[in-house]
Formats: C-alpha cells, sequence, structure tokens
C-alpha cells in the first residue's frame, strides 16, 4: 500500500499551504522526537500540534522545540483515554482540520499476568488501543469528507510477534494491527492512507520507565520459578538487549518524513530476523521454538550474540566518528 506523498514535486513549498500535523504523547521519546522533527522541517511544510495528557511534563518538549514554539509547533493538552479531551483539543484546531494524525500516546506492562490486576491489564488496553479508537472516531469523518489524509500509527514489532513477559502490551498492539489492517481497507476508498510504524527497542523514558516498574513489582502472587525467570531471565537481559539492539527516538522520526512509506514498516533492520520466523512458519512452531531455546538452552550463545552485535554497532559508529573527523 502507497501512502501519501508529503511534499507533491508539481509544487514549490513557497505556494504551498501547511500540512496540519496532531501527535499525541508528545512529553517525551517518539511523540517528542516526532514532534520536533516536523515543526523544524527547513521547508517549514508542516504545523504541529504536540500534545500530551499531562501539560506539568512539556518542559522536555519546550526545550527542544527552540524557537518552533509559537511558530511552526503549538502544545496542547489531549488524553487519548478522554472523548471529551479528544473532542476539545480537536475543536481548538483552526477548521478541526488535521492532515496527519500521528497516534504514539502508549503505555507499557511487563511481569507475569499472576502479578498483574485486571485493571492494569484495562489501562494498557484502554491507552494503547482505545485510545487510537477515541482519535479515529473524532478525526476520520473529516478526513472522509475531504478524501484526504494520513494516519501514522505508532505500533510495534510485538505487534506481530509476542514477547517473553510482555504479555499484556503485545496484546494491545496485536489490537492495534487487526484493526488498521481492517481499516486500510477502508480508507482506500476515500483516499486515506495509513502507516503501521513498527519500533523494536527504543531507547526512550518510556522504556526506562517500564523497566523500573519491573523492577518494583510485587512478585509473591508468581510461583517461585516465574519469579526467578523474570527476575534472573528477563530483567536480567532487559539492559543489553535495548543497549545492542535499540534504537534512538530520533531514528524513528525519520521515517514520517519519507515519501511513499508501506502500510507497514519496521524500523530496526537488526530485529527483522526475528519477527521473519513468523512468517517463515505458518503454524507459528518455530518462533515459540527459536525463542524458548534462545532463553532456556542457548543463551550463552544469545548474550554471546548480543555482545558481538554491540561491537560491530561500536566500531561501525567509531568508524564514522573518524570519517567525520578526517573532513573537518
Amino acid at each position: 500500500m502507497q501512502s501519501e506523498e508529503v511534499l507533491p514535486v508539481c509544487l514549490s513549498p513557497s505556494v504551498m499551504a501547511q500540512k496540519t500535523v496532531l501527535v499525541t504523547g508528545c512529553s517525551s521519546g517518539i511523540g517528542l522526537a516526532l514532534a520536533v522533527k516536523m515543526a523544524t522541517d527547513e521547508q517549514k511544510r508542516f504545523k504541529v500540534y504536540a500534545t500530551m495528557r499531562n501539560l506539568a511534563k512539556k518542559d522536555n518538549l519546550i526545550e527542544a522545540a527552540g524557537g518552533t514554539l509559537g511558530n511552526t509547533l503549538e502544545v496542547k493538552q489531549l488524553d487519548v483515554c478522554s472523548e471529551e479531551s479528544i473532542r476539545m483539543c480537536i475543536s481548538s484546531i483552526p477548521d478541526r482540520r488535521i492532515d496527519i494524525l500521528v497516534s504514539n500516546a502508549g503505555i507499557g506492562l511487563i511481569g507475569p499476568i499472576e502479578c498483574q490486576t485486571i485493571e492494569e491489564m484495562q489501562k494498557v488496553m484502554d491507552t494503547n488501543f482505545f485510545g487510537l479508537v477515541r482519535l479515529l472516531k473524532e478525526v476520520l469523518p473529516d478526513m472522509k469528507k475531504r478524501k484526504s489524509g494520513h494516519i501514522v500509527i505508532i505500533s510495534s514489532v510485538m505487534g506481530i510477534q509476542g514477547i517473553l513477559f510482555n504479555d499484556v502490551y503485545a496484546a494491545s498492539k496485536f489490537a492495534v494491527e487487526g484493526f488498521c489492517e481492517s481499516l486500510a481497507i477502508q480508507a482506500l476508498k476515500f483516499k486515506l492512507h495509513l502507516t503501521l510504524v513498527e519500533p523494536g527497542p527504543v531507547v526512550t523514558e518510556f522504556e526506562k520507565k517500564v523497566f523500573e516498574d519491573g523492577m518494583k513489582m510485587d512478585l509473591s502472587a508468581a510461583d517461585e520459578e516465574t519469579a526467578d525467570m523474570f527476575v534472573n531471565i528477563y530483567l536480567k537481559n532487559y539492559k543489553q538487549i535495548f543497549q545492542t539492539l535499540g534504537q534512538a527516538a530520533e531514528d524513528i522520526a525519520e521515517i514520517i518524513l519519507a515519501e511513499n512509506p508501506p502500510f507497514r514498516h519496521q524500523t530496526n533492520s537488526l530485529y527483522a530476523p526475528i519477527t521473519t520466523l513468523k512468517y517463515a512458519d505458518p503454524s507459528g512452531d518455530l518462533p515459540i521454538d527459536t525463542f524458548y531455546k534462545m532463553v532456556f538452552q542457548h543463551n550463552k550463545i544469545f548474550n554471546a550474540s548480543l555482545n558481538f552485535i554491540k561491537l560491530l554497532r561500536w566500531r561501525s559508529r567509531k568508524s564514522l566518528d573518524l570519517g567525520e573527523s578526517s573532513f573537518q
């Protein structure tokens, strides 16, 4: 599926109307990086409304926005768990017109399900899945009338392949993926475009908070073997996996400005072999068996592989740094 071109080649930027962009979850991480990236576009193609649930957390965004604040970027309050909040925010935008919607707001949850309350699980689904649904119920009718619009959803590779101790988070992203697959067919009839961005590990405050919450989790409801698995296998390797395979939020931001992105885009080539396993075996046995062996039988090989990848990436960055310095 082809996505809308951001800048038609037949028009110069000076005579083009700015596209109105609404981004959710901009207090940190991917949302902040996306909003700033589009607001600082040299051709000033975008008017960005960067939103967040709690405006008390806007300082990092304001600092990053710099001179764009009040010009190509405005900060607004929007809680994706509140239909009223969404309606008020969108109604405050001139003509309620949104050309590009970036649905990024989300929360994480890790750990044994025995140690998680139903209320915690519902909150994840309410934010990650129903938050997107609420946004689209408000934005989609206007896009359909104009027969113009681009909806960008920050999903996850965990919307394709579940990962150990990410059961509920993966479920929320699976829901997003299925919802968008279905909606994309209808959207084509109205000349609308959907893009699912599927990052792997991204080094942000979001992931830091998820890890810290996992470290503080009360594991008393879990059996000893499960608790040990979570602490000494999952949490023990969490940081190393992110240090080795993790991307910066700014890397994800680049994708939004690409012309003609596909319906699905995995941003991390290092993570691609893991999700490819699912497509290689329709029965589903191959990825599950591979993950099981990787975690429980060949963990030393897995750790050695992470260290090797980390070394390669370090050497690559070092070479790049040397290359840049030689031209200074």
